[in-house]
Parts: C-alpha cells; structure tokens; sequence
C-alpha cells in the first residue's frame, strides 16, 4: 500500500492536543473515539451509519476475528475493509487484552499465550509473531504490539514481570512488522500505577521506535480516580511527536480528563453496548429508557442531538420499544450514543483551537450535574 502514516498536532492548550493522524486510507482527526467493530461489526450498525456520526476510524479485534470468521479467510476475500464495507482506517488490538480475561483457559510463557477458545474450546497460541501475522492478513492499517495487559489490583514485582515481558514481546513486535510503507505500529506502554515501572517501559519503546504510542493497562478495574493520577504523568512519557492512544476509555467524564491529559486516541464498547441495554448518553448525563417517567413523555432524547432517534422519535416510543425487546431500539440508541460520542470529540477539538478546553470541561460538568430532570 502506497503512502505514509503521519501525524502533526495542530493546536494545544495545556497538555491537551488536537491533530491530524494522516492514512492512505483517510485522516483521522485528533482527539478521536473509535468505535468497536469487534468481530467486523459495529453492533446494530451499518457501516455507512457509523461514518454518518463523524467516525473517522474503526476498531477490530484480532482474538475475535483470528477465532472467527479466520485471519486467513478474511485475506482471501480482500481483507477487513473490504470484508465489512468500511474502506476507512481500521486500527485492530493485539489480542493480548481478551487473552488475559479469559483467566483460566490460559497458560503464558515468554514464547507467548496457549488458549483455549472460548467458542468452541480449542487450543490455540498466540505470540508477538502470530499477532503481527494475523493483522497484516486483516490488512489492519494501525497494527498494536502484543502485549499482556497487566491485571488490577498488582503488585510491584508482578507489575514489573508483566511490563519486562511485554518489552521484550514488544521488541519482538517490532522485528515482525518489518517495514510496512501506509501501516503503522503503535507500542503498548505498561507498568501498571507504578510511576517508575511507566517510565522504564516508555524508555524501552521509545528505543524500540513507534509510529504511536498507547498508554495499557488502565481501565481494567482500578477507578477514575486512580487511572488518572496514572495519566497526570504517562503520556508525557511518551514522545509529544507521535499519537498517544489510551485503550478501552471510556465514560464520557473519563474522555474529557484524558484529553486534558494529553490523549489523542481512545475506544470503547460502551456507547453500543449501552444502546443495547436502553441507556441513552446525553449532555445531561445517562438517561434510561426502561424508566417508567419516559412513557407519556413526548419529548426527543436530546433536543440539540441531530441523530435518528432525536429528530424522529419522542421518549414515549423508546420506552416503548426498549421494553418490548423491539430491534429499533438498539438500532436507534446505539446510533444516538455513536453520535453523542463523535460530537463530544468535535466540541473537544474545537475547544483546543480555541485554547478553551477547561471552559468546555467546566460546562460539560455543570450540564451533567444538572440531570435529565423530568418534565413538568
């Protein structure tokens, strides 16, 4: 594939950035949400849909799709954008985050992780090689080093075990990618909420050498709280030149503090996963449709949203369709949260080239301290 990946920041105002990460497949504009396209789908979503909210980027899950439908049956029906309608960047996980979950079923050594399914319960490894491997043939245009994702709670010495393996699995990472003109390698900063233990693992990859640069081993338990005394001082770790990327955040209070830390890049499967289960996102905090106050209430979800479910439906009938298990709901509310998410990034790129980001931080917060108060 022709054509370089870059990234320029364009605009900053205290640690926050804004930029243009730039792809043969199209720019990504920074800070940016992905959402997750696990298994090559979005959930309840066309991929047209998806774009229509202002995604410029997708995620792909390599454990899911190397298990099902197969990296390699992928390839040979053209690779991942093409396998799924979406022929903007896809960024894919290493997989070394849905290994660690899986607890039990698993056995590491330094050579990898032996698994067993958790579909079918068959056996199978996947090291630093076989995950370069497995991406290349989805054809993934951002490629993530594997890694183990260090569990919370962890101690000093297992924290320190976990982020030396995943250097050395990082090292290992890097000489399998190879040279990949229009691909880019992000490197796996881990070290759990030990400053000294982050600060040896951002020394080792910036040896290494990247193209971006994630921050690991957060939201897996330890509370907003903590992960952001863990992100005062991470990601200035990390080289200011090249993307920094904070995996699996977040809430939308959890977005907002990371780009006032320096993130430029985040995913979750909350805003479908939450659409699925009748909970709404809104400017005035989380609203759930299964309450029973929503049942004569004519009003749209969110008055200044331009969504589907917004400008066509009132709460009344996504009370209604929630309750009664109807399709539509999780159609429209997971496209509502997709495009509640997308504009929460373009209000927080906006504030950047502004220098206003702690005054949209402090109106974000006062309208949600507000509440979705019932009508009168």
């Amino acid at each position: 594939m022709k054509g370089q990946v870059t990234f320029e920041v364009t605009a900053s105002d205290g640690r926050a950035r804004a930029g243009l990460l730039t792809t043969p497949r199209g720019t990504i504009r920074t800070p940016a949400f992905m959402p997750v396209g696990t298994a090559g789908s979005v959930k309840a979503m066309l991929p047209e849909n998806v774009r229509a909210t202002g995604a410029d980027i997708l995620l792909g899950n390599t454990y899911h799709l190397m298990l099902r439908p197969g990296a390699e049956r992928i390839a040979r029906l053209g690779g991942l954008h093409a396998f799924m309608n979406w022929p903007r960047p896809i960024l894919t996980d290493s997989g070394g985050f849905q290994v660690m979950s899986l607890a039990g079923l698993r056995k590491l050594d330094e050579g990898g992780v032996r698994f067993k399914s958790h579909i079918d319960g068959s056996m199978h490894h996947l090291s630093p090689e076989s995950s370069m491997e497995i991406q290349r043939l989805l054809g993934s245009d951002i490629v993530m080093a594997f890694d183990e994702c260090t569990p919370y709670p962890a101690s000093e010495p297992t924290a320190r075990a976990s982020m030396e393996l995943s250097m050395r699995w990082a090292e290992r990472s890097r000489a399998a990618f190879g040279d990949r003109p229009g691909h880019a390698l992000f490197g796996i900063q881990q070290g759990s909420v030990y400053p000294e233990l982050r600060e040896e693992s951002a020394r080792a990859l910036r040896g290494i050498g990247f193209d971006g640069y994630a921050v690991g081993g957060l939201a897996v338990g330890e509370g907003q709280e903590k992960m952001f005394e863990v992100l005062d001082y991470a990601p200035d770790m990390l080289p200011a030149d090249r993307p920094r990327y904070l995996m699996g955040v977040g809430k939308p209070d959890d977005i907002v503090g990371a780009v006032r830390r320096g993130i430029d890049m985040m995913d979750c499967v909350l805003p479908t996963r939450s659409g699925r289960t009748g909970q709404a996102f809104t400017r005035r905090g989380v609203v759930n449709l299964r309450n029973a106050r929503h049942r004569d209430d004519p009003r749209p979800l969110d008055e200044d949203c331009t969504c589907p479910a917004c400008t066509g439906y009132g709460r009344a009938y996504l009370h209604h369709v929630v309750r009664a298990g109807e399709p539509i709901a999780m159609i429209l509310l997971s496209w509502h949260n997709l495009q509640y998410y997308q504009e929460l990034m373009a209000g927080l790129r906006e504030a950047v080239g502004a220098g206003r980001v702690e005054d949209f931080a402090a109106a974000f917060h006062a309208a949600r301290a507000q509440g979705d108060l019932p009508p009168l």
